[in-house]
């Protein structure tokens, strides 16, 4: 999915719910959101990680939940990298969350309701699920199936009604993802870091292989 990251800032100021639906207000005051990015503001935002946070090699997936390009990496290469380095502590992994549109933040809330305990589990639930609730209809229905989604998960009504209908947590989440992505460079999705250095899609399998051959020398 490659869309302009700028042209994203507007999509999302606050979400609420209301009668089971969900309303999300537009904001065309850009200003606020990329002059606070100047000042390099610190955020209240948990980083999701896996592995081993000690280790040589340190690899940042920047994703959207709305991107099948992002769903077939789940499904495939990253299984085989969790079993491989992940698990086994060679390398430490942290996902970060790209908001290119409305439901990829209304997702991204969903699985941080959890907790980082159950994030990832409900980010399986999330990419392996996505072309049933992304395709569910309007707002609504997204937010329906979504919903439906966090309750597979073990969320309650209570927990749910709490987390999405947070709208200063939906601020302050889009305010670091544009953040990370200013800093970074991240235009497309699915995005990767090694140790700090951008690598495309198709060279990322490669590497990572190297930087962890360079680490063990």
């Amino acid at each position: 999915m490659n869309k302009s990251v700028l042209a994203s800032v507007a999509v999302v100021a606050v979400v609420a719910i209301a009668g089971g639906a969900w309303f999300m207000n537009q904001s065309s005051e850009t200003d606020t959101i990329s002059n606070a990015t100047d000042a390099a503001p610190q955020f209240d935002v948990v980083e999701m990680s896996l592995g081993n946070p000690d280790a040589a090699v340190q690899v940042v997936e920047y994703a959207s939940y709305t991107c099948p390009h992002c769903a077939n990496f789940h499904s495939g290469p990253y299984q085989q990298i969790k079993q491989d380095y992940i698990d086994t502590g060679v390398i430490g992994f942290t996902y970060r969350e790209v908001y290119f549109d409305q439901p990829g933040l209304w997702a991204s809330m969903i699985a941080r309701c959890g907790g980082e305990m159950r994030f990832f589990g409900i980010s399986n639930l999330l990419y392996e699920n996505q072309q049933t609730w992304a395709r569910a209809g309007d707002g609504a229905a997204i937010a329906a199936a979504l919903r439906n989604i966090g309750k597979v998960a073990g969320l309650t009504d209570a927990e749910l009604e709490q987390c999405m209908s947070d709208g200063d947590k939906a601020q302050e989440l889009m305010a670091w993802y544009q953040t990370n992505a200013d800093r970074d460079g991240v235009t497309g999705t699915p995005s990767f870091l090694i140790n700090g250095e951008m690598v495309s899609n198709r060279d990322f399998q490669s590497a990572l292989e190297a930087a962890i051959a360079d680490a063990e020398g």
